[in-house]
C-alpha cells in the first residue's frame, strides 16, 4: 500500500470516527431530559439507570448475537473485558455520577467527571509511553477551560463525599474510553456494548434486590416537552437512544480514533445536552456558554491535530483502524 493511499485512508477513517463520536455524544446528551422527566415523578436514579441499560441490553440481544456469527460464541479472552466494561465503565460510571449529583451541582459533578480525560492521557503515557506533546497539553487545557465556561459551576461549599463520587465517575469514564478503544478483534462494538450493559444491568438489579441500591418508580405519566406522556416514552428514549445507540456508537468511534481523541470528543456530550435543553426545554444558553463551546471544540481540534502527526511507535495504543491498515509489526 502506498504512503499516499495509507494517509488518505487514515484521514477518511479519522473523519468517520469523529462523525460517529459526535453521534454518540449527541445520543448521550438526550439522557438529561428523559431521565429528568422520570425523576421528577419519583423515580430514583438507581431505577432509571437499571431500566435504561437493562432494556437497551434486551433490545441489542439479537443484533449483538448476529454480529458474533463469525466468532462462534463469546471468546474466552473477551470475558474479563466484558466484566470490567460492564461493572466499571457502565454500572460504576452511572452509579458514581448519580451519587455525585445528589451532593453537588450538576455542573460541578460533570466538570469533575470529565477530568477523567486527563487520566486517559496519563494512562497512555505511563502504560504505552505516549508522552503528551504540546498540542495535546494545549488542547486539554483549552477543553477543560471551555467546559468550565459551559457549565459555570459554583465555587463554594463543595461536599467532599460528592467530590469523591464525581472523581470516581471520572475514573469510570477513563476506563470506558480506554477499554472501548481496544481493537484486537475480540468483540465487535455492538456486541461489547450489549454484553457490557447486560453485565451492568444484572449487577444493578442485584444491588437493588439486596437493598444496596434505592429502587423506586414514579407515576404512570410524566411531563416531557410540556406535555403529559406515558412513562414508556422517556424510558424508550433512554434505552434506545441514550444507551443502545450511544454506547455502540461510542465504542465504534473509540476504535477508529483511539482512546485519547475519543475521550476529548466525548466532551461534546455536554454541548449537545445544552443544545437539547435549549431546543426542547427552552433553556437558552448564555454568551459565556457559547464561547465555552467554541473553546471546547478548539481543544478537541488541537488533540486531533496532534494525533495526525507522526505515527506512534511500535507497541503504542493505536486506533484499531490504523492498526488494521499498518498490519502486524515485523
Amino acid at each position: 500500500m502506498s504512503v499516499t493511499r495509507f494517509a488518505g485512508d487514515a484521514r477518511s477513517r479519522g473523519a468517520l470516527g469523529l462523525g460517529i463520536a459526535l453521534l454518540s455524544a449527541a445520543a448521550f446528551g438526550t439522557a438529561g431530559p428523559f431521565a429528568g422527566s422520570l425523576m421528577a415523578t419519583g423515580w430514583t436514579p438507581g431505577a432509571v439507570v437499571t431500566v435504561r441499560i437493562g432494556i437497551a441490553a434486551l433490545v441489542l440481544t439479537l443484533p449483538a448475537l448476529v454480529s458474533l456469527r463469525n466468532h462462534r460464541g463469546l471468546p474466552r479472552r473477551a470475558l474479563a473485558q466484558v466484566l470490567a466494561f460492564g461493572l466499571v465503565a457502565i454500572a460504576g460510571g452511572q452509579l458514581t455520577f448519580f451519587n455525585a449529583v445528589q451532593r453537588l451541582d450538576v455542573g460541578v459533578a460533570l466538570l469533575l467527571e470529565y477530568s477523567g480525560i486527563l487520566l486517559v492521557v496519563a494512562w497512555l503515557w505511563l502504560r504505552h509511553g505516549q508522552r503528551p506533546r504540546r498540542l495535546t497539553v494545549a488542547g486539554g487545557i483549552a477543553a477543560l477551560a471551555g467546559l468550565v465556561l459551559v457549565l459555570g459551576p459554583g465555587g463554594g461549599g463543595l461536599d467532599p463525599i460528592g467530590v469523591l463520587w464525581a472523581l470516581l465517575a471520572g475514573v469510570s469514564l477513563a476506563v470506558y474510553f480506554t477499554m472501548a478503544s481496544r481493537g484486537d478483534g475480540a468483540l465487535p462494538p455492538l456486541t461489547l456494548a450489549w454484553a457490557g450493559m447486560l453485565v451492568g444491568a444484572l449487577a444493578l438489579a442485584a444491588c437493588a434486590a439486596t437493598g444496596l441500591l434505592p429502587f423506586h418508580v414514579g407515576a404512570a405519566t410524566v411531563t416531557l416537552l410540556e406535555r403529559r406522556v406515558s412513562w414508556v416514552v422517556p424510558v424508550a428514549g433512554l434505552a434506545l437512544i441514550a444507551a443502545a445507540l450511544a454506547y455502540a456508537a461510542g465504542i465504534a468511534a473509540s476504535r477508529l480514533l483511539g482512546a485519547r481523541v475519543a475521550s476529548f470528543a466525548g466532551l461534546t456530550e455536554v454541548l449537545f445536552a445544552g443544545l437539547f435543553a435549549w431546543v426542547l426545554l427552552g433553556q437558552a444558553p448564555g454568551a459565556w456558554q457559547f464561547a465555552g463551546g467554541l473553546v471546547v471544540l478548539a481543544g478537541i481540534a488541537l488533540v486531533r491535530a496532534d494525533e495526525r502527526t507522526p505515527p506512534p511507535r511500535e507497541g503504542d495504543d493505536q486506533p484499531a483502524a490504523v492498526a488494521e491498515l499498518v498490519g502486524p509489526a515485523g
